[in-house]
């Protein structure tokens, strides 16, 4: 049950993030960001990194909801690829943090997804 729990707040928070909060500024942001597009800038990273980052996470936050609502062996499997996924895109937050000298509180939530993929993926 914790680990239906975690799927679906970890799919809720990456679309939250991704999808309603894409424009909008919020205190963990990157830098100065007041935007998605202006964090990546932050971090000097290409155009194309945004979309490839922001895509990767929602096909890996949706397979993992995808998994508590349908049975399958080739969902089950996707969804041990989507944790490692996961994991590394929050790492990679994590370090983007670093890189600019944020202040730790700005990677707050990159460590606390990286937990909950973890946990999903360690736990029975």
């Amino acid at each position: 049950m914790i680990t239906i729990i975690l799927k679906i707040s970890l799919f809720l928070v990456i679309v939250n993030v991704w999808v309603f909060r894409f424009k909008k500024s919020t205190p963990y942001r990157g830098g100065q960001a007041t935007s998605m597009t202006e964090e990546f800038t932050s971090y000097n990273l290409p155009s194309f990194m945004l979309y490839l980052v922001g895509a990767l996470k929602i096909i890996a936050a949706s397979t993992l909801l995808l998994s508590v609502l349908v049975e399958s062996e080739l969902i089950t499997a996707l969804v041990e690829y989507s944790l490692y996924t996961m994991c590394l895109l929050m790492v990679g937050a994590i370090f983007m943090h670093i890189k600019i000298s944020d202040p730790l509180m700005k990677s707050l939530p990159a460590f606390l997804m990286l937990v909950i993929s973890l946990a999903i993926l360690f736990l029975p």
